[in-house]
């Protein structure tokens, strides 16, 4: 999809304190789907700001916060304070640790891809217990089987939800949220709204340095361990994101590993492979170490779609793996050793919400096209 960007005569923080303003006006619930994470944080003081000033009605909203339980405590510590901040506002607070499903990409040997948050089976090694406020069921969730974004639209129905979500995250996220159309509908079909969607990573970073917002110290252990700035998100523990940090952040927090082991054992993979593909890691030592520096990524793929059920061995990887086959079919006369290479990266390290294969699909048939356009031929497009 073609993205056009249009300028406005306000500025971001302008925009999004107006959205919020006009989600309030319509006299109905109002959710914030709340993570603890600079994004969030940044969104929750936005409204903060407007309640304190009078210009919206804490009345009509409700925090909402998903403990996914293998998070760190200083994010575990943030949620608590702006918990406190909101209800001394007169807003309603919902801290849920309820059992929802969770990618883990520690899970290849148990042929098992989830993680179930707060498993009721699992009590005796949970990374931390929950809060005694804690709230731990819901009518309208599926225990075990619903992630929390197939649960929050349903607990959020009668309402609006507003989030953190930004465009500028990475090239699927701007994508999802030009075929929003929200410069038109303005909601999206689950009645979420996104204030600051427009925002870059340089607008949230001051923002918060302008406001003199806490966040939570994993984001400054995480730069310290040369995590590039756009790239500092904190999520649960067993989401690739976080995973390729665990092991150097071992070194600030020194019972980490310690905890995430007993929880989900197959955690020690980090320890052994994080500075190897199995992460997407291409660092000097990968390199060092790796025993075959020219792979032929090309030939690797060939035999990894020649014997399918050996490779992907649950039907969700085997979904995976069935659109990186497509894609490799189809870009077969202009795709490059690079683009093989990150193909074969992905399938490694597994690509659960297909981000990568967007990603690598709109790179390869982007350059195609660009270099197309002399003889007039268009190719189609990854969806």
């Amino acid at each position: 999809m073609a993205l056009k960007r249009i300028s406005s005569s306000i500025n971001v923080l302008t925009a999004a304190r107006q959205r919020i303003k006009n989600v309030f006006a319509n006299g109905v619930p109002v959710y914030l789907s709340f993570s603890a994470g600079k994004d969030s944080i940044v969104l929750a003081d936005l409204i903060y700001q407007l309640i304190r000033n009078g210009e919206i009605n804490p009345a009509l909203l409700t925090v909402v916060f998903i403990d996914e339980e293998a998070i760190f405590d200083c994010v575990e510590e943030a949620a608590k304070e702006w918990r406190q901040k909101f209800l001394l506002a007169g807003a309603a607070f919902k801290w849920w640790c309820i059992e929802v499903r969770h990618y883990n990409c520690f899970n290849e040997l148990a042929n098992d891809e989830s993680f179930i948050c707060w498993d009721r089976y699992k009590q005796d090694v949970w990374v931390r217990r929950p809060p005694a406020f804690a709230i731990r069921e819901h009518s309208r969730l599926r225990p075990r089987m619903e992630s929390y974004q197939e649960f929050l639209p349903k607990a959020t129905k009668d309402g609006i939800m507003i989030t953190g979500v930004r465009a500028a995250e990475s090239i699927q996220r701007m994508q999802y949220m030009a075929k929003l159309n929200m410069g038109i509908k303005g909601i999206t079909k689950h009645n979420t709204i996104y204030p600051i969607y427009d925002w870059k990573n340089a607008d949230v970073w001051l923002y918060l340095k302008e406001r003199q917002l806490a966040i939570p110290d994993v984001y400054l252990k995480m730069y310290q361990v040369g995590v590039n700035r756009n790239n500092l998100r904190v999520s649960q523990f067993f989401s690739i994101d976080t995973a390729r940090s665990l092991v150097q952040l071992n070194e600030y927090y020194p019972d980490l590993m310690e905890r995430i082991i007993k929880r989900e054992p197959n955690a020690y993979l980090a320890a052994l492979y994080w500075d190897t593909e199995m992460f997407g890691r291409s660092t000097a030592n990968r390199r060092k170490n790796d025993t075959q520096p020219d792979k032929d990524y090309k030939a690797l793929l060939v035999k990894m779609f020649a014997d399918m059920p050996r490779y992907f061995n649950t039907p969700h990887k085997m979904s995976v793996a069935k659109n990186y086959r497509n894609l490799f079919i189809k870009t077969a006369l202009f795709a490059t050793p690079a683009d093989y290479r990150k193909m074969y990266e992905a399938l490694i390290g597994g690509d659960p919400k297909k981000r990568s294969y967007r990603a690598i699909g709109r790179i390869i048939y982007g350059r195609f096209y660009s270099s197309s356009k002399k003889i007039g031929k268009e190719p189609k497009r990854c969806e």
